[in-house]
């Protein structure tokens, strides 16, 4: 009898075990199966998932309408980098499609105006990222304008103002800087690299060198990369869904409307100053970066212009 018990419960034990083994194996089935239908289908031959490939260039690469040399392998592989290494990045891309929506609505009508080639818009991507940085050389703003260079074309740089913070003045100055470069180098390619290089560089390279071109010059490894990348740029920024950017309208950064203030007067505390107008300090510069200072000296009586954002479109903590 004992030896009958012993048998059932071994049995039991493995009818038991068999049934659990069972019960999971169904459950491993189904959500395979479930795994596998919530996967892209696949064409015959098709691959799915990310893909990295090399990049087709453009046989009709041109910056400002002047062509690159594409019968130069040399030439190829160094537009082949900068196009890999900007398309790969995505993130950097994508903030600068971002940011370019913003901004070059005001950029792009100034260039126009001073008779500057819309692609200059891209040089001031690569040169900032259209951020309002500063280099270790001292380069400020949205076009890395030197202080000396800045004063030369009649920017106010001071403890209290910095106009190389301000989108259009500084536009302004870009301008007349490239077109000074265009009119000594008889090339906008040249011209952007000199905006690079100093045009004091790109002569000196040219005297050396015995050449011409900014596609012959052997270059530092900024400006020999520069006019590349900008041309990557501007290609992936035009055609951004061919490089694998899919961007809807509401992804974008947009400005915000403002109304101008004009003062001559100087200002004690620019943070009392934004509450008079419903905002605070913080916006304020924002939208006036050009401010430096938390307060505006103005002995001699100056008119200043402040943008003010119209109401409603910051939410402002009491």
């Amino acid at each position: 009898m004992k030896v009958i018990k012993n048998i059932l419960m071994i049995l039991g034990v493995f009818f038991v075990g068999s049934t659990l083994i069972f019960a999971v194996q169904n459950q491993y089935k189904e959500t395979a199966m479930l795994v596998e239908e919530s996967q892209p289908k696949k064409n015959d031959g098709e691959e799915t998932g990310y893909r990295i490939t090399a990049i087709e260039i453009p046989d009709d690469l041109n910056f400002s309408g002047e062509p690159v040399p594409f019968d130069d392998p040399e030439i190829m592989e160094r537009v082949d980098r900068e196009f890999l290494v900007n398309t790969y990045w995505q993130s950097n891309a994508l903030l600068l499609m971002k940011r370019a929506n913003k901004f070059f609505p005001i950029i792009e009508p100034i260039l126009a105006k001073n008779g500057i080639p819309d692609d200059f818009k891209y040089l001031a991507l690569a040169e900032s990222g259209l951020q309002n940085v500063v280099s270790p050389a001292g380069a400020t703003g949205f076009w890395q304008i030197m202080s000396a260079t800045g004063r030369e074309y009649g920017l106010e740089i001071n403890s209290n103002v910095d106009e190389r913070y301000h989108i259009e003045k500084s536009t302004e100055v870009a301008c007349k800087y490239l077109k000074k470069s265009k009119e000594k180098f008889g090339s906008w390619t040249l011209a952007a690299a000199a905006y690079n290089a100093g045009a004091g560089g790109i002569q000196k390279y040219m005297g050396i060198q015995k050449a011409d071109g900014y596609y012959d010059l052997l270059l530092g490894e900024e400006t020999g990369r520069y006019v590349f990348r900008i041309l990557a740029i501007k290609e992936i920024l035009s055609n951004p869904e061919k490089y694998g950017f899919h961007l809807e309208k509401e992804d974008m950064y947009t400005a915000v409307p403002t109304f101008n203030v004009e003062i001559d007067e100087p200002v004690r505390n620019f943070a009392d100053f934004a509450n008079q107008y419903e905002i605070n300090y913080k916006i304020l510069k924002r939208h006036n970066p050009w401010l430096r200072e938390p307060h505006l000296n103005n002995s001699s009586k100056k008119k200043y212009t402040i943008e003010i954002p119209i109401k409603g479109y910051y939410k402002i903590s009491k």
